[in-house]
Formats: C-alpha cells, sequence, structure tokens
C-alpha cells in the first residue's frame, strides 16, 4: 500500500511542536498511531527507527505521527522529563487526528522512557482517544533494580566463567570490578516496596487501569528490557497490575535496546502492525 508524510507544526501549551505524519494511500482502519519518542533524542529514533517504523505502519493502512517533544528536535520549549509529557502526547494525538480525520483513536507506542511515558499517560489522563499501547522495552530504572540487573545477567554469567576465577587469582582482575560486584550485591539486597508514589508504581496504576489491549515488545540482549521483567516479578504492585490485565508479550530474539542488530526492527515492525491488525480489526 501506497503512503506519503506532511510535515506538522502543532501548539502545545504555547510551544511550537514539530512532528512528521506518514499517512496511507488508503486506510479500512480508524485508528492512528503516535509513536512517543524517548528521550534525549528526536523523531526520526536511533538508526531512523522510528522512521522506519511509521512507513512500515503505513504501509498497512494505519496513520502514523512521530514528533519531537518539548525541547527536543526541532520542537520550542524547555526539555522535560519523561514523566512530564502529558500535555506533549496529548496534543501529538490531535495533531495526528487533524491530518488523518479518518482516525478516531490511536495507539500510542513507545521505546524505554517514551513507553513509560505513554504509561504515565493512560494512568493520569483518562483520554478516550487512547485505544491501545504498545511498549518496547519499559523504562524501571532505579540504584536497586539496576543492581540486581547487573547482578543477575551480568555477574552471574562472570562467575560462572572459568577465565574470570583464572584472572582473580592471578590478580589480573582489577580491584575495581570487584568492588563493583561487592557494591551491586549490596544494593540489590530486597528493601521495602517502591514509594506508592513512585514512577514505576504510577506505571503499575496505568497498566492496571487501562482498558485497551496492550502490546509488550521484549529484547533479548537489553539490560533495560530484563531490568523491567525482573521488576514486575520482584514488585508486588506489578504483579498484581500484570495479573490483572493480561498483554500480547512477544520476545524479539538477539534484539538490543533500540532493535539495531540484524533482523530486529523487521521482527519488532512486524510483530506491531500484525498485533494492530489482530487487536483493532475493522
Amino acid at each position: 500500500m501506497s503512503f506519503h508524510e506532511t510535515a506538522l507544526l502543532f501548539d502545545c501549551e504555547g510551544h511550537t511542536l514539530v512532528g512528521v505524519a506518514t499517512l496511507p494511500g488508503h486506510s479500512t482502519t480508524n485508528i492512528g498511531v503516535v509513536i512517543v519518542v524517548g528521550g534525549p533524542q528526536y523523531r526520526a529514533g536511533a538508526h531512523r527507527q522510528f522512521v522506519s517504523l511509521a512507513r512500515h505502519l503505513a504501509a498497512r493502512g494505519f496513520a502514523t505521527l512521530r514528533f519531537d517533544c518539548r525541547g527536543m528536535g526541532d520542537s520550542e520549549g524547555e526539555p522535560r522529563r519523561f514523566d512530564e509529557l502529558d500535555a506533549d502526547i496529548a496534543a501529538a494525538v490531535g495533531a495526528l487526528q487533524g491530518a488523518a480525520p479518518a482516525v478516531q483513536r490511536v495507539v500510542l507506542w513507545g521505546l524505554c522512557d517514551g513507553a513509560s511515558a505513554a504509561l504515565l499517560y493512560a494512568a493520569r489522563a483518562d483520554d478516550a482517544r487512547v485505544a491501545g499501547l504498545a511498549l518496547l522495552n519499559p523504562w524501571v530504572r532505579s540504584e536497586a533494580s539496576l543492581a540486581r540487573t547487573h547482578v543477575k545477567h551480568y555477574y552471574r554469567q562472570r562467575l560462572a566463567q572459568r577465565e574470570f576465577w583464572a584472572k582473580l587469582l592471578s590478580g589480573r582482575v582489577a580491584g575495581q570490578a570487584v568492588r563493583g560486584l561487592v557494591n551491586n550485591l549490596r544494593l540489590s539486597r530486597p528493601t521495602r516496596a517502591a514509594p506508592a508514589l513512585s514512577f514505576q508504581s504510577r506505571m503499575a496504576q496505568g497498566w492496571a487501569r487501562f482498558q485497551g489491549p496492550v502490546l509488550l515488545l521484549i529484547s533479548e540482549n537489553d539490560l533495560t528490557a530484563s531490568e523491567f521483567v525482573d521488576f514486575c516479578r520482584a514488585d508486588a504492585g506489578w504483579r498484581q497490575a500484570r495479573a490483572a490485565r493480561p498483554c500480547t508479550e512477544v520476545r524479539l530474539p538477539g534484539a538490543d535496546h533500540t532493535c539495531s542488530t540484524p533482523g530486529a526492527q523487521e521482527a519488532a515492525e512486524t510483530a506491531a502492525s500484525a498485533w494492530l491488525a489482530q487487536a483493532f480489526r475493522p
């Protein structure tokens, strides 16, 4: 299916935001996609991954908008944290609907803290225009969760290697590396649950409250993705949210954080378009 692209300028609380709408030549669906870009990054994405994603979806009938949040790329305003993007996301949804009048509802697609921003928006905004969420490697980073991830997915593997012990006994493992292991073990020890108003907890609330379908994409070779999976298992609020609102989960073999490895971007795009077609049948 053919598509065309058009630049958009739209207002967000007095600042002009810049986006690119990728529109299908013909569409049989009223569902559009707004790509929420994680920062600090602009609308093209690493290795132009959001350009490729938008064109892939538009070629399959889904009008798509990728845009720069305030303070990023070509948009006006001061940079904002990922948990302060509600107004930007709301403005982008309206901009896509203005460019593609057939779009009645949208799916928010986000990578890393862009995925986290989409969940936080779902928790706070109660925006009836948002029909679904597509989340790639959501960000739940804390000092403790990062330490646990390093211990589980890096140091555990290193400790099982004969080469590591040979270097340690011969003195070729630097003291800094040993101190790093000890410090990560200390930080990874179980503590009390995350504060009720932490952004991780608010993300879980958004997951539990959201009534539409959710696609979760997890890269195999990404610490951020592993950290999210482990956090969901360890945190009571996330366990309850995941149990209450099951999702479509797709693992991406060999993929890194931005799906830059061979075949990973295509796998992520195919999974997204297949899910959209299934979850939002005409």
